[in-house]
């Protein structure tokens, strides 16, 4: 475990869901992953200044992966490939880590199109709570999500997430800056076993 980063390298698992960090190697299956899913991603992620095809490339990959690691060197960012039956199908990002008085974080997630539906998303961000919560030594787990991508609102809403607040005008996306509203969850919030166990308990609704 990183000194400057509890909780950080891990790899968490549920069944046929798994985080894992990433990879080097993940470089070319990623590139493909995203590049295949630019009409169901591009529209809720910020632009890096380059084409979808160039920014989604194993070059960009490899770009991404050095400035994770780093991040999370610094303790920063814990970044999590989230697999389905041990195959690369989505990425998820705790950002923002900040301790002493705060001690919370952000988290960001993308699912491969085709694996929508089948309950990776909210089963990987429910072991990302109950990890953050514990051997990450975090208070605060936040989700920022703009008011009309529907697909991550059920996400937060199927784990008890609050909505807390709408942040307008928040990030700039497809040329406009875009409002988000923001959801968030505090270890007080979590009872009966962990968030995971409580989704599981429901019946995954």
């Amino acid at each position: 475990m990183n000194m400057y980063n509890p909780g950080w390298p891990a790899t968490l698992t549920h069944d046929r869901v798994s985080l894992r960090p990433y990879r080097r190697s993940d470089a070319t299956h990623w590139s493909a992953v995203r590049r295949r899913n630019e009409g169901w991603l591009a529209h809720w992620e910020p632009a890096s200044g380059a084409s979808w095809h160039e920014a989604n490339s194993p070059a960009g990959f490899r770009t991404m992966y050095r400035d994770l690691r780093r991040s999370a060197k610094t303790g920063a960012t814990w970044p999590f490939a989230v697999c389905y039956d041990g195959e690369l199908v989505g990425g998820m990002t705790v950002g923002s880590i900040t301790r002493r008085a705060f001690c919370s974080a952000h988290v960001g997630y993308w699912i491969d199109e085709q694996h929508a539906g089948k309950g990776i998303a909210p089963t990987a961000l429910a072991l990302i709570c109950d990890h953050a919560f514990t051997s990450g030594r975090l208070h605060r787990i936040e989700v920022n999500i703009q008011p009309h991508n529907t697909p991550s609102r059920r996400v937060v809403e199927k784990l008890g997430f609050r909505e807390e607040a709408m942040y307008k005008a928040y990030l700039y996306i497809n040329n406009q800056w875009r409002d988000h509203i923001g959801f968030g969850m505090t270890v007080e919030d979590v009872t009966g076993g962990g968030v995971l166990a409580r989704w599981l308990k429901s019946g995954k609704d």
